[in-house]
């Protein structure tokens, strides 16, 4: 099973190391690495440069796009693998054999999808978790309480893209959301619960960045809840207060 792991970077020379790290130190093997950037001005690009001449698993290109999400579009496109998921460029994999046991999760369960948990972690020192975001199995009545998978630790087959498409540009910040929604509500999908952490993610994300930034992401999350018909406000109500519980240690 050939997983292809897509890496959207702009300007990221002081995270990109540790990213890319993560996913070339993998125990699994069959990995196809996709690295789109948007046009970076800093040290990025000389760095994927120097691991794809020592990577050959590595794919990547730059130029201008309109985006994070039309950048991971790009490198849903580009992906030739069997199972597609995403690492952030400020993000990085928990362990060197999550994809291994991501792998063999697909294979022994049978299923489309595999998720797990996440940390959020201090930008500066990565060994603080600010926020332990653990989910539990799927059941479809779960979406309307508000529920997702943490995006970052999502593997899907690559023909769930090929049928119900990408993420829609038109979300600046929830086109995840809207994303998964979409694919959470097919009756005849099957997905598996890791529980495992994932994927550590430094604070500091487009959505939680400021005010303005909350407040679009609330009307987004409406937006998305009504266009795919599960459920409305008391659903956004429940969605933001369930988070306070990832604050606990």
């Amino acid at each position: 099973m050939k997983v292809s792991i897509i890496t959207a970077t702009y300007n990221s020379a002081s995270t990109i190391k540790t990213c890319m790290d993560s996913v070339l130190n993998q125990t699994y093997h069959d990995i196809e690495y996709i690295i789109v950037d948007g046009g970076s001005k800093d040290q990025t690009l000389s760095y994927i440069e120097e691991k794809a001449s020592e990577h050959p698993e590595i794919v990547f290109n730059s130029e201008p796009d309109k985006g994070i999400y039309d950048a991971l579009n790009k490198g849903i496109m580009k992906a030739t693998g069997d199972v597609v998921g995403f690492v952030h460029s400020d993000d990085f994999l928990a362990e060197t054999y999550i994809i291994e046991d991501i792998v063999n999760a697909f294979k022994s369960e049978n299923v489309d999808g595999v998720y797990g948990n996440l940390h959020y972690i201090a930008l500066e020192n990565t060994d603080k978790v600010i926020r332990n975001w653990v989910s539990e199995p799927f059941r479809s009545k779960l979406l309307k309480q508000g529920w997702m998978p943490a995006h970052p630790t999502l593997y899907l087959k690559k023909e769930l893209y090929d049928k119900h498409g990408g993420f829609d540009l038109s979300y600046k910040i929830a086109a995840d959301y809207d994303f998964i929604l979409r694919i959470f509500k097919q009756d005849d999908l099957k997905f598996y619960f890791l529980p495992k952490t994932v994927v550590k993610m430094r604070v500091g994300g487009a959505s939680n960045r400021s005010l303005k930034n909350i407040m679009q992401k609330t009307k987004e999350d409406y937006r998305a809840i009504k266009v795919n018909d599960v459920g409305g406000w008391v659903t956004i109500f429940i969605k933001n207060v369930s988070k306070l519980k990832q604050f606990v240690s």
